[in-house]
């Protein structure tokens, strides 16, 4: 008898963000990233993130999350952290970029160039980023995993 073998998790799909109100939501993340509303179903919003997409939810009902997070790449993270202190947001402590937003979603931002996450080149080329790029460091792990772009 052969060993059954596992499926293997090869990205993440999308998130689901509880909030309290959908139409805020959109209005509040819209005033920190370009978005794409991808549809709406059963009073949620689903926003386009390239080949993923985050599931804006109406049913928040929990306290803020100080430690459970989710973690968001940006083209241009300075740039949500301006619009961030625009809107007043709560910017958490942290080496990077941390925030809560209006609903207690605890959100890490994380800038495309120094991480090893990385698009396809026909994904960035369907965003209009063909032209993003890593850092060394970046580059440099993603080639000890055998992925450098």
């Amino acid at each position: 008898m052969s060993a059954k073998t596992k499926a293997r998790a090869v990205g993440i799909n999308h998130v689901a963000l509880e909030v309290g109100d959908v139409e805020a939501a959109l209005e509040f993340y819209g005033r920190l990233f370009e978005l794409k509303l991808r549809g709406r179903h059963d009073g949620m919003a689903f926003i386009d993130l390239g080949d993923q997409f985050i599931n804006l939810s109406p049913r928040r009902t929990q306290e803020a999350d100080r430690a459970r997070h989710f973690g968001l790449v940006v083209d241009d993270r300075e740039s949500v952290r301006h619009a961030l202190e625009e809107l007043e947001a709560e910017i958490l402590p942290s080496p990077g970029l941390d925030f809560l937003d209006p609903w207690g979603n605890h959100v890490q931002v994380v800038q495309y160039d120094g991480i090893q996450f990385s698009k396809a080149p026909n994904v960035l080329k369907g965003m209009g980023l063909e032209g993003l790029g890593k850092t060394a460091e970046a580059l440099s792990e993603l080639e000890e995993k055998g992925m450098k772009p």
